[in-house]
């Protein structure tokens, strides 16, 4: 049976979708511990650096952008990716983590997905069907319950959590550019040339910056960690699952992320986090699992419906 429709993955399949959930859950540790050698803006263009190196190092990545059908270029859409997704969302973590936790930094982040089906609504120009309108209910519920809580909690402090807020809007607009993109070009040429983008528009500021840092072997493995598996890694694994397991699956990583960040927040760097800001964060994720078995639905119920028509024309004929 076919791995898609299976209902049941082999262990290899699954790692595919944990593994990236993993990575991106444990990044927010090692942007903390990376912040203890280099500042924001070199942490950033360092981590683009080696994600494009570690990129590179894969053909599949190297392919050429096609030209659509009316014979335009991808590159402005990518660019303007490089920044949405890369370039401002990655700069304004380090700094939003010299005010909040690692933890906190983490769950928020897990408000992605929300942010990246109301921008399609908007987009769309069309309301969210009541599944998914519950879902974001309950997911933006969740945010706010992580939020207000933890300002007081371990030195956590509102400008922080608004720099993590905004970087969030930022990926749920980058997620709707994305899609199409990827669609046509594949995932990992576009997230390449993005990246290229993002290590261009860093390099100003970060360049300097990185020369500068004082290096400590926690910070420097923390940060080629980063690099290599959390902008370089885990985005082949992610694209590897979606082509092999569809996107819907490939999505459920997604929900790795808070947890783990939380998990490591509390275990490694021993970060106070208030229990309902984590009951905030497990709304949050509860948010987006009802958002996409929503979506799961409805793209099932309309498979059968563009399906009758066929069976009564095979009737009739």
């Amino acid at each position: 049976m076919n791995s898609k429709t299976s209902p049941s993955l082999p262990t290899s399949d699954w790692l595919l979708v944990v593994l990236p959930g993993l990575i991106w859950g444990a990044s927010f540790l090692f942007i903390a511990e990376g912040l203890h050698a280099i500042s924001p803006n070199g942490l950033t263009f360092t981590r683009i650096l080696i994600g494009f190196l570690t990129l590179s190092l894969f053909p599949a990545a190297r392919q050429p952008l096609s030209r659509n059908l009316q014979g335009r270029s991808a590159w402005p859409a990518v660019a303007l990716l490089g920044l949405l997704w890369m370039a401002f969302p990655l700069s304004l973590f380090p700094f939003a983590e010299q005010r909040i936790s690692s933890a906190l930094t983490g769950m928020l982040n897990g408000m992605v997905p929300l942010f990246a089906v109301a921008v399609a609504a908007i987009l769309a120009r069309r309301s969210p069907s009541r599944g998914v309108l519950a879902g974001l209910a309950v997911g933006f519920g969740g945010g706010v319950l992580m939020a207000l809580p933890s300002l007081n909690e371990g030195g956590n402090r509102l400008d922080g959590v608004l720099m993590i807020l905004v970087a969030v809007v930022s990926y749920g607009v980058a997620v709707n550019l994305a899609r199409p993109l990827q669609q046509q070009h594949g995932a990992l040429p576009v997230l390449w040339r993005a990246l290229a983008v993002a290590l261009v528009l860093t390099a100003p500021l970060g360049l300097p910056e990185l020369l500068r840092a004082q290096w400590t072997a926690t910070a420097l493995l923390s940060l080629l960690a980063l690099g290599v598996f959390g902008t370089g890694i885990a985005f082949v694994l992610t694209a590897t699952a979606a082509g092999k397991l569809g996107a819907t699956r490939a999505s459920s990583t997604t929900f790795l992320t808070p947890p783990v960040a939380l998990a490591l927040g509390v275990l490694v760097r021993h970060e106070a986090v208030a229990w309902i800001s984590v009951a905030g964060g497990l709304l949050c994720i509860v948010g987006a699992w009802l958002i996409r078995r929503a979506q799961t639905t409805a793209t099932a119920t309309a498979q059968v419906a563009a399906q009758v028509p066929l069976c009564a024309e095979r009737v009739r004929s």
